[in-house]
């Protein structure tokens, strides 16, 4: 399992500093990215498929829409919670993080070959489909 740990402790590392350069830290992208593909997310769904806390969504949330990136909207069922879209904007500023993140696959797909490269989208894929029919082991007894 580290080895899959440590790759994507170096996927992060590698694209964090030039997301920052254009202005969208990893974290950020992650909530805009996840808003794109499904607007309308309360906070504590956006926190449960980003991976983080619903506190620790809330400063991310926050300072995307002061940047104008994203809005809050009324829940059309609940008055208390409120739903988040990306605007307009927001949109706009993906585009260059995506294209960085299309680059970044390119540069591995080309120094990985194209048998290789297909052969490891297939083995993540049989990772993403295995992990979770994974039990735990029950606790050692104790002494």
């Amino acid at each position: 399992m580290s080895l899959l740990r440590r790759a994507d402790l170096a996927l992060q590392s590698t694209k964090e500093p030039p997301l920052r350069k254009l202005g969208v830290s990893g974290s950020l992208y992650s909530v805009l990215i996840n808003l794109r593909v499904r607007p309308g997310l309360t906070g504590a769904e956006l926190a449960r498929v980003v991976g983080v806390t619903p506190q620790a969504i809330v400063p991310l949330v926050g300072k995307l829409v002061e940047r104008g990136w994203v809005e809050r909207r009324p829940h059309p069922r609940h008055a208390n919670v409120q739903e988040l879209r990306l605007t307009d904007s927001g949109a706009r500023e993906l585009v260059g993080a995506d294209q960085l993140l299309v680059d970044l696959e390119g540069h591995l797909r080309r120094s990985l070959g194209e048998e290789d490269y297909g052969r490891l989208r297939s083995l993540l894929g049989d990772v993403l489909t295995y992990l979770p029919t994974w039990t735990p082991p029950p606790p050692p007894p104790s002494t």
